[in-house]
């Protein structure tokens, strides 16, 4: 699928900004570094501009020094020269980490700043001049020594917390970072401050506002399973980037940065069709069946049969040759198998032919940015034709916050629905018979087509019901049917015009299946 970069909405730029980007006839273009992380190139629309100077914060253990390592060796990859100045780690720590990634460091040249023991003997202080006032500048200028030699074109100094405290004072921390800025001026290097942020306790301001560009790493715990990680462009002069935050996750290889979904940056184009469920009476239900392009929501307690009809429409989608994908939260993969084979649909050569995807998704291991670019990656390089989650009520589990599932939820579902995707989501209520049925979120707003199932009593059995309450996209049945899953087959029955009250558990028996023409049974 295309997709287009606005050049305004979430992207947009002052005028200041603007300016830079073209003036008089002709377009002004910035030079620009690849970090070696794509989502990072892609959210700063093709990499960091060159020759300027830029600041890395974030906690300790949210990854700097990786994105450092991997910035230095994309430009080692380009030819360049480069450089690891380092007060906080070792040459061993840093040969440690690259290890744990499979990276090599032949070519990386490292200055250690960090003292031999014997400058920690008492004989070896300073006693005439303050300690800070004399390391502080030596330090400087042995730092600038090693550039003038090394001449580099990226230069990555780790960390700005070890100047702070020798400075002491913030004023003379100012004025040696704007000294070491100027001397590094003239757009021959690229430059990578990275900063812990332990000795100010929060963003340095004054920091910020002497450098270019500034990169906010952020870790976020949670109560149960992986932190979550995420990263923000805070600042960048003069150019366009990608707003907002962005998650990322570390693993052996390094960095992996999904770049936060903007639906209005991809072009729609497909035609509308209906999607068959594999069940003639669903279709009749649903006023020919479900359609491309939008999205439907199986809603109901527990057990009622939502997956198992969200699983045929995919099933059936594998069937006529078209890639389906169907993640599953809640119930085990063996399970939904076993099910399935069950009921007269077995999976298992369609997904030997790589036609039907089912995955088993662990909330507590999700990153809610990794599982977007997850399906970002089965629509623009698989042919993605039909998406199941099952259900809302697991990825519900692996976001921090109620509001920000309905904000990515509505820009996920807006942009499979501009790819032509039948999109297919579960949510189950609390509740089982009754009419105080609660959902942990209201996402019913966002769906195209919504499919209620409910559970009723008749004859002295608990039986299913499946109704149709809502469908943007064209009409449908206003009939409640009776759901089968028995004798192994999904069957949907015909309306039971016999009864009234079947949503609320307890239906009673109004005659005959005589019906009059606006739907409702006739008495007897």
């Amino acid at each position: 699928m295309n997709r287009k970069t606005a050049p305004t909405g979430p992207e947009r730029t002052s005028s200041s900004s603007r300016n830079l980007l073209s003036h008089g006839n002709g377009n002004f273009t910035l030079s620009r570094l690849k970090t070696g992380i794509s989502g990072l190139d892609d959210i700063l629309n093709g990499g960091l501009p060159k020759g300027y100077l830029y600041l890395v914060e974030g906690d300790p253990g949210t990854g700097k020094t990786t994105l450092a390592l991997q910035f230095l060796l994309e430009g080692i990859s380009q030819g360049e020269r480069v450089l690891y100045v380092t007060l906080s780690e070792s040459r061993q720590e840093l040969e440690q980490v690259a290890r744990s990634h499979g990276w090599p460091l032949d070519n990386l040249r490292i200055f250690e700043m960090i003292p031999p023991e014997d400058d920690l003997r008492p004989e070896a202080q300073y006693t005439v001049f303050h300690p800070s006032e004399v390391e502080l500048a030596d330090t400087i200028a042995s730092i600038m020594r090693q550039v003038d030699e090394v001449k580099p074109q990226r230069l990555v100094f780790d960390s700005l917390a070890e100047l702070r405290m020798l400075a002491r004072d913030p004023l003379k921390y100012r004025r040696q970072i704007l000294a070491l800025k100027r001397h590094l001026s003239g757009g021959s290097v690229t430059v990578l401050l990275l900063d812990d942020r332990t000795s100010q306790g929060g963003d340095d301001l004054q920091l910020q506002s002497i450098a270019h560009g500034v990169i906010v790493m952020q870790g976020i715990g949670r109560d149960y399973g992986m932190k979550r990680r995420r990263i923000e462009i805070h600042k960048l002069r003069g150019t366009a980037y990608r707003e907002g935050y962005h998650d990322y996750v570390i693993k052996t290889g390094g960095l992996q940065i999904f770049p936060r979904l903007i639906a209005a940056e991809h072009t729609p184009g497909f035609e509308r069709k209906p999607v068959p469920s594999g069940l003639q009476e669903l279709d009749d239900l649903l006023g020919g069946g479900i359609d491309t392009g939008t999205s439907t929501l199986l809603t109901g307690p527990a057990g009622c049969g939502k997956s198992t009809i969200a699983f045929s429409y995919a099933f059936c989608a594998a069937q006529r040759g078209e890639k389906a994908m169907v993640f599953c939260f809640d119930e085990s993969l063996g399970t939904l198998l076993d099910r399935a084979r069950g009921l007269g649909m077995d999976p298992r050569p369609l997904i030997d032919k790589g036609i039907l995807q089912v995955q088993q998704v662990d909330p507590a291991e999700l990153s809610p940015g990794e599982f977007v670019s997850q399906i970002r990656q089965l629509v623009d390089e698989e042919n993605l034709r039909v998406l199941v989650i099952d259900s809302m009520n697991g990825l519900l589990n692996a976001m921090p916050h109620e509001q920000y599932l309905a904000m990515q939820l509505h820009e996920l579902l807006s942009y499979l629905g501009q790819q032509g995707i039948a999109s297919i989501l579960t949510l189950a209520q609390a509740g089982v018979i009754g009419s105080s049925m609660t959902s942990p979120v209201d996402v019913s707003y966002l769906a195209d087509t919504i499919l209620l199932f409910r559970y009723f009593e008749r004859a002295g059995q608990i039986r299913q019901a499946i109704s149709v309450v809502k469908k943007r996209s064209g009409t449908h049945e206003r009939t409640i049917r009776e759901l089968f899953l028995e004798s192994g087959q999904v069957r949907v029955g015909q309306p039971l015009a016999e009864f009234e009250g079947v949503l609320t558990g307890v239906p009673r028996l109004i005659g005959s299946a005589a019906v009059r023409e606006d739907g409702s049974a006739a008495r007897r």
